[in-house]
This record gives C-alpha cells, sequence and structure tokens, in this order.
C-alpha cells in the first residue's frame, strides 16, 4: 500500500456513485477540450481532465480525499503516475501544470495547437487506463 501524507490526503470511504462522477466529470472536460475552438479552453479542460482522474484513482485505490493545499495537484500527479505505473503521467503532467501556472500567474503563456492535441491524445489514454483499474 502507498503511502499517503496526512497534509495532503484524507481517508474517506468513497461510494461507486461518487467515484463514477470523479470520471464522469473528467471525461466530460476532456469533450470539451476536444470540441472547443480556443486553445486556452482545451488546455485549461485538458489539465482539469487529467486532475479529476487522478482524483478518482485516488477514491478508488487510495480511498483517500485529496486536500486543497498548496502542492495538492503535484502530488495528485505523483500518486496518479505511481498507481498506474507510469512515469510520464507526472512528467507530463507536472509540465502542464507549470504551464497553467505560468498562463495564470504569468500573465500568459503560448499554447501551441500541436501542444493542445498532444495534450488530449495523452490524457485520452490516461483516463483510459484509469478506467480499467476504477470498474
Amino acid at each position: 500500500m502507498s503511502f499517503y501524507e496526512q497534509e495532503y490526503f484524507q481517508k474517506f470511504k468513497f461510494t461507486a456513485v461518487q467515484i463514477d462522477r470523479y470520471v464522469e466529470g473528467a471525461e466530460r472536460d476532456l469533450d470539451i477540450a476536444q470540441k472547443d475552438q480556443f486553445r486556452e479552453v482545451q488546455f485549461t479542460y485538458c489539465y482539469q481532465a487529467l486532475i479529476k482522474i487522478g482524483m478518482a484513482v485516488l477514491a478508488k485505490k487510495g480511498r483517500v480525499k485529496v486536500r486543497s493545499v498548496i502542492g495538492h495537484h503535484v502530488k495528485i500527479l505523483n500518486k496518479l503516475s505511481e498507481i498506474l505505473g507510469d512515469q510520464d503521467i507526472f512528467t507530463v503532467g507536472n509540465a502542464m501544470r507549470m504551464k497553467r501556472n505560468k498562463d495564470l500567474y504569468d500573465a500568459g503563456a503560448t499554447i501551441t495547437k500541436k501542444e493542445v492535441d498532444d495534450y488530449i491524445v495523452f490524457v485520452n489514454q490516461i483516463i483510459k487506463k484509469a478506467k480499467q483499474i476504477i470498474h
């Protein structure tokens, strides 16, 4: 069993319905990312989809709820990478997180169409992989 720091995670008994809502939220956000015409919207919703599927996996496999504290997105990405056994999840997810932060806090980051398209494909693959262990 993986170690979950109490600063970032709280033990919680989720119902299947609650976990399914996280998955549905991730799929909905990815759908918006795929359909919207603005790259910034696509990128933001794609990143949100990755975080939400991470929360679903943590709810199912770790039986933990994520606390909203500084650094919690990094912890979600790290644990998701660990549980799914794929270091690229942390590497790519953290690059997305840093780009999101630059856009949000430093008044802009350039997000290319190729980046968005690659992120959408990547997050879609992660959602599919996650759903295999959730259901």
